[in-house]
């Protein structure tokens, strides 16, 4: 085996339904071995607040090593990891097929399944994840939702931080009464016939919760895109990809979640439909995660190999067919980060690749964290931290002033517009961030 990481890394399987998974003597086991060579090398310091925790705890240790820390330390460790899998993907040396088999992102998973498993999780986090029912409840009322979630209300803000633990800073999704796919059966498009691509696609555009319940305008322009450049369309949102569940542990219900949508998109795929994820960390989901968590589900296997990550699916059209006519210069230039999740991915940044097939294209990209991690960012213990950790984003993008900030992900980009009024509000020229594809549809006056 070579030193160094020279090999691409590979995942194994999630082992969630071993019973020496949940063995707490084998996990703490693991848990030692593990951060002991991270101790060691230390390369992911700057990555999230999960290193710095666990550096902390062994240097104020009596000899600074890992034995002198006693295993009820951990638990700050394991919190601060938001799942991005940046270690993994990018930092790590020591990932398969090194012997020292390390996967830090799912030992810290399996630290929370094992937590729920003895009946250790469960409060108010539990329940904001419940993106489904919180969507379509909140969008029976989404005025008032939105009034009662906007940062600058004084008086809900206090008690959802109170009651929920939701920062009264944080800044949280807006709802809206019309999903995106009740959008799309009323809102028709026009597909291109002329378009070099046309008659050789298809796509079916898994909504993906964010963008069915709190910004339809990511699928609008993600299928006005399509359409113009000769690709016919379907929205589909048969439920959540289960990011949210995961990051809490619930590898049961994720691994049941896969299942159900792989059975329904599952005609799609034998007929031919690519599946199209509008947020990257569904995508990773798709592509990813739903097989290592049902490794011998024929129809989960067959959905990852038909999901792209939007940005990607539009990049492929560009490259093999070549893209419809119209593509006009966005003025003021992009600053574009690039998501965590879409990083996971290991396809390239895509984002950045499809932006700069815009006529004149000026384009800062910033690949770093954002912070935010999904729930974990909002949360009353964790915003300022977030922050924290997206501060160099942050900066980067004040220093960069383009025009627009954008980013894969739209609660990084939400996240990292915060982070810049925090520095610098004065100086900003945006007021809010864009998903790429919203910036590529507007390059094409859609």
């Amino acid at each position: 085996m070579r030193e160094g990481s020279l090999e691409p890394p590979m995942r194994h399987p999630l082992d969630w339904q071993n019973p020496d998974f949940y063995d707490e003597a084998k996990l703490d086991a693991e848990l030692r071995r593990v951060f002991d060579i991270c101790h060691g090398c230390r390369r992911c310091f700057n990555l999230c607040d999960s290193f710095p925790q666990l550096f902390d705890l062994v240097d104020a240790a009596g000899d600074e090593e890992l034995h002198a820390v006693p295993s009820e330390k951990f638990g700050p460790v394991v919190d601060a990891c938001t799942l991005c899998d940046l270690c993994f993907m990018t930092k790590c040396p020591y990932v398969p097929p090194h012997e020292f088999n390390l996967d830090f992102p799912h030992l810290m998973l399996r630290y929370r399944a094992v937590e729920r498993s003895k009946g250790k999780t469960g409060g108010m986090v539990e329940q904001l994840v419940e993106t489904d029912r919180n969507g379509k409840l909140a969008g029976m009322v989404a005025p008032l939702a939105n009034w009662a979630s906007d940062v600058g209300n004084g008086m809900t803000r206090p008690i959802l931080e109170k009651v929920g633990g939701v920062h009264r800073d944080a800044a949280l999704p807006k709802y809206h009464g019309k999903t995106f796919a009740m959008r799309a059966k009323t809102d028709g498009v026009t597909v291109n016939t002329a378009a070099p691509a046309a008659g050789t696609r298809k796509a079916v555009l898994y909504a993906t919760c964010f963008v069915n319940y709190n910004n339809p305008g990511i699928g609008e322009a993600a299928r006005k895109v399509l359409a113009l450049n000769g690709v016919e369309t379907k929205v589909v949102y048969p439920s959540c990809c289960g990011m949210p569940q995961l990051e809490q542990g619930d590898v049961q219900r994720v691994a049941a979640t896969a299942a159900k949508v792989a059975a329904e998109l599952e005609q799609y795929v034998q007929d031919g439909w690519d599946i199209i994820a509008l947020v990257p960390s569904c995508a990773l989901m798709l592509k990813f995660e739903w097989p290592l968590l049902v490794p011998d589900n024929a129809q989960v296997k067959a959905l990852a190999q038909a999901t792209f990550d939007v940005s990607e699916y539009i990049v492929d059209i560009a490259k093999r067919s070549g893209l419809a006519p119209g593509l006009q210069a966005l003025e003021g230039g992009v600053t574009l980060h690039i998501a965590c999740h879409a990083r996971a991915q290991n396809m390239g940044q895509k984002a950045a690749e499809m932006l700069r097939l815009i006529p004149g294209a000026d384009v800062g990209v910033i690949e770093r964290c954002s912070g935010h991690g999904g729930s974990w960012g909002v949360l009353k213990d964790n915003f300022e931290i977030a922050l924290k950790v997206g501060k160099p984003v942050a900066n980067t993008a004040i220093k960069q002033k383009k025009a627009y900030v954008a980013s894969e992900c739209p609660l990084a980009g939400d996240h990292i517009v915060q982070g810049m009024q925090r520095i610098d509000a004065a100086s900003m020229v945006v007021d809010h961030a864009t998903h790429p594809v919203e910036l590529f549809a507007r390059a094409y006056g859609l």
